[in-house]
């Protein structure tokens, strides 16, 4: 038994009885469930982040096009240093949900080492385990890149309000 397989399960078949398939099936589902709602989770907080932002965006544009807010370069400018730090949040947000969930990954797989199929490792070998980028190319490694385009956005804007006579 590797040294992974003896911190993840606890006893042997023998020491835990006779409902142990039963009661490992039962685990691995819930795990797998567990798994599937921190992707949800995820995803909500893709729409919360990406939410502000568009709000945000939305009070820059229309504060740049009303002749009354011209004078509120301060307040545009705070509002893209408070979008820089929402999109700083919203990355390691989703630096965090992208490691928990390869760790979530990383234990399916050692689970379905001990049933009748790996489903998860196959398909995931399928997929060229993320590193042949024709068979598949992570979400994960797309939406990392959407705090940072909307930072760039704010950053833009908080130069141009600071520096407009070189623009």
């Amino acid at each position: 038994m590797k040294e992974e397989d003896s911190q993840l399960f606890q006893n042997s078949k023998d020491e835990y009885g006779e409902d142990y398939a039963s009661h490992l099936l039962e685990q691995y589902k819930l795990y797998v469930e567990s798994a599937e709602n921190i992707s949800d989770r995820r995803q909500n907080a893709n729409n919360f982040f990406i939410t502000i932002n568009t709000a945000l965006i939305t009070i820059l544009g229309v504060s740049l096009q009303l002749e009354i807010l011209a004078g509120l370069i301060s307040l545009r400018v705070a509002i893209g240093i408070a979008g820089i730090i929402i999109c700083v949040i919203f990355w390691f947000l989703l630096r965090s949900y992208k490691q928990l969930n390869s760790g979530k990954f990383k234990v399916i797989h050692e689970i379905e080492k001990h049933l009748p199929m790996a489903l998860y490792a196959y398909e995931w070998k399928l997929l060229g385990e993320g590193n042949d980028k024709k068979k598949y190319y992570p979400f994960s490694h797309v939406e990392i890149f959407i705090p940072w385009v909307f930072a760039l956005f704010y950053l833009i804007i908080i130069v141009i309000q600071l520096c407009p006579s070189g623009f």
